[in-house]
């Protein structure tokens, strides 16, 4: 029997014999009666019994020990409150169950933490029609969602959690993008970050003595605990996890001023509606740009990369300028005046040979993820055990109600193999109360049922377990994740309950959720009541490459999430087709009286579908554009690399579908992007760029 095993059975089944006694325990009572301590010496069960009382903890199942006065071990009582381990109950309505469901339905396969969000709405739904086999809701759809490197991230977030409960530093090496160089790390990890569809962890570096934030994906090899103490830090009382992960590219790192920048009034609203967080607005005046709009708006914002802000102002491609500071307003010129001369007339060979192929694999290889700690290391552990406590709920529960009960049903639930589902169960057989007195007895029989014998101690297990942290991390992670977009039910109302229940809030101590893109619910909630009531919605709608406004009417049938932000779908009567429109983009929204039946002929657009979450689509060119040393290491994570030269430049491919976007995304490069091909593309650049030139004045 495999020692993960073997641990999971002592653990399961201390728990389950300390619920049963209900009663303080000594030692040496629990090394006579609990499976797997008996055959233990005295030295070996000591070890064990403290290794197995901290995981549990780790777990959020904290045994009471109560001391003697002489302050001997061995005399030592030990208990298990039912509320340490029971989880209370919640009152949620049938709208908020199948919310729920929708988040998992959503998620299921591609969140990180899938398993353990869906083994969490087992417990949450006890006793009431399970959101798991509820008909799947279909007005949201999830085209990015949270996997982040799938099961390979999963093994790094395993350890990083339980160092972060357990309070331990951890080791590992690390491949710094700004200086492209890969080195040890020690670190005091504080809490684990979801943003822009990555994980990163926030965390007490002990080379730079200071907090500093590192991306999951870019951590080399295994992570290591730095030594063997119980404890090595405490988190500072005022550490606030937002203050990292809220922020914007251009504020990672240490702030080196404030800048001042002028937004035209045609897009002020949305900016502040985008980035109002990361800084302050305040009027333009009379006079400024030579406008004198009363909407105009100045932007401050602290910066910490002069060059990611610069690129960002410049991808706005005239409706914003920099007033301040002067070296600022400076670099932003001198880049624009770069990106003109490099697109004029044919592109000049970049300098330097490039090199072959397999040598651009091979070091992508060597940067990659090591797989050796995927392949080598056991799936989270903590999932295990909570698969396993959900199991034998589910178990005991059809067995006391002579409810017929299938081996596929139970897959369906769980989510596991043929395989996985049979040592489940021999393990829950192995489980005690202690002396011989056993929790079930479980036996998948030919015809593929179920049969089920509950000893009368099963109790244990007959109630809903408490929500392990990972659980729980899961649940507050798919609401946070999803936002308000959901138009069957609040997941606001659920968060603020599970909350509640649980007494803390885990997005404080584990995983924090990072709000994307705009602060869209305000339109997402009129969005979400024209689709469940079926009327057309009326809205204010930006065309950004047109640079005006349009009024429109939409038969909206779907919240749709992409890799750029959230879109309403749904059937344009003026169009007489399906529409995407991007929620960021519409100025104001209201639902008409005109009812609409859903037109079921119509289906998606899978061009546009495809694009949502791949970023491109079949009918998309290709561009072959440079990208210069200095950033060709961010281009190697997001783009597919055809060729590099030996001063690091590369040349990347880039799928477009309309020449606008491409300009965008080049000027949003700052310089340090060039088209080679098509010409067209090129010469296009060059006009944008030769138009915010001549545009430019003293400000």
């Amino acid at each position: 029997m495999a020692k993960d095993t073997e641990k999971l059975i002592r653990q399961l089944s201390l728990i389950s014999y300390l619920m049963a006694e209900r009663r303080p325990v000594t030692a040496p009572e629990i090394r006579r009666d609990v499976e797997g301590y008996s055959v233990m010496n005295e030295d070996a069960f000591a070890r064990r019994f403290y290794a197995d009382r901290s995981e549990l903890e780790s777990l959020g199942i904290v045994l009471t020990v109560e001391k003697p006065a002489d302050g001997q071990v061995e005399q030592e009582n030990y208990s298990l409150a039912p509320e340490n381990f029971h989880l209370p109950p919640i009152a949620f309505s049938d709208e908020e169950l199948a919310a729920l469901g929708t988040a998992l339905h959503l998620l299921d396969g591609e969140f990180a933490y899938a398993e353990p969000l869906r083994l969490a709405l087992q417990q949450i739904s006890w006793g009431r029609p399970s959101p798991l086999t509820s008909p799947v809701q279909t007005t949201v759809k999830l085209n990015l969602t949270g996997a982040a490197g799938g099961h390979e991230i999963s093994q790094r977030l395993a350890k990083i959690e339980t160092a972060i409960f357990r309070r331990k530093t951890i080791l590992f090496d690390y491949y710094t993008m700004e200086r492209g160089e890969t080195g040890s790390r020690r670190v005091d990890p504080y809490q684990l970050v979801y943003q822009g569809g990555q994980f990163y962890l926030v965390g007490r570096s002990h080379e730079r003595k200071a907090i500093r934030v590192f991306r999951l994906s870019r951590i080399r090899g295994k992570v290591g605990y730095a030594t063997k103490a119980e404890h090595d830090f405490q988190r500072p009382t005022d550490f606030d996890p937002r203050a990292y992960a809220d922020r914007i590219q251009w504020q990672f790192g240490d702030p080196v001023g404030t800048a001042e920048i002028w937004i035209s009034g045609r897009i002020a609203w949305q900016i502040e509606r985008h980035f109002g967080r990361y800084g302050s607005f305040r009027p333009a005046g009379d006079g400024i740009h030579g406008l004198g709009d009363e909407r105009d708006r100045i932007f401050s914002t602290d910066y910490a990369n002069p060059r990611q802000l610069v690129a960002w102002v410049l991808g706005l491609r005239g409706q914003a300028r920099i007033v301040s500071p002067p070296e600022l307003a400076g670099e932003s010129q001198e880049r624009l005046a770069s990106i003109l001369a490099h697109h004029e007339g044919d592109p000049a060979t970049p300098l330097g040979r490039t090199r072959p192929a397999a040598a651009i694999d091979a070091e992508a290889a060597a940067e990659s993820p090591g797989r050796d700690e995927a392949e080598t290391e056991a799936g989270i552990r903590p999932e295990r055990f909570a698969r396993l406590v959900t199991l034998a709920s589910i178990l005991i529960d059809h067995g006391r109600s002579g409810r017929s009960l299938t081996a596929r049903e139970l897959r369906d639930r769980l989510k596991v193999s043929d395989g996985e589902l049979r040592e489940d169960i021999q393990v829950l057989n192995i489980v005690n109360f202690g002396a011989g007195t056993y929790v079930l007895y479980a036996e998948i029989l030919d015809d593929g049922t179920v049969e089920v014998d509950p000893e009368p101690y099963g109790d244990s297990f007959a109630r809903p377990a408490r929500l392990l942290p990972v659980e729980a991390k899961a649940l507050i992670a798919a609401i946070d994740l999803i936002g308000e977009h959901i138009p069957e039910g609040s997941l606001t109302s659920v968060r603020a309950k599970v909350v509640a229940a649980l007494g803390e809030d885990p997005a404080q101590g584990g995983l924090h959720i990072a709000r994307a893109g705009a602060d869209d619910t305000e339109i997402a909630a009129v969005i979400a009541e024209a689709i469940t009531r079926r009327h057309r919605l009326a809205f204010e709608y930006y065309k950004e490459n047109e640079d005006e406004f349009s009024s429109r009417t939409l038969e909206p049938n779907q919240l749709v999430n992409g890799r750029e932000g959230w879109y309403v779908a749904g059937f344009d009567p003026s169009r007489g087709d399906v529409r995407h429109f991007r929620l960021d983009r519409i100025k104001s929204a209201t639902v008409t009286e005109t009812v609409f039946e859903p037109r079921h002929d119509t289906g998606e657009d899978a061009e546009v579908d495809g694009w949502l979450r791949t970023g491109e689509v079949a009918s998309a060119r290709r561009a072959r554009v440079w990208i210069s040393p200095d950033r060709a290491r961010w281009a190697r994570e997001d783009r597919t690399v055809t060729d590099e030269y030996e001063d690091g430049a590369v040349v990347v491919e880039i799928g477009f579908a309309g020449l606008d976007w491409l300009i965008r995304e080049v000027l949003k490069e700052a310089g340090d992007a060039v088209v080679l091909a098509p010409a067209d593309a090129r010469e296009a650049v060059h006009r944008a760029a030769l138009t915010l030139v001549n545009a430019a004045s003293p400000v």
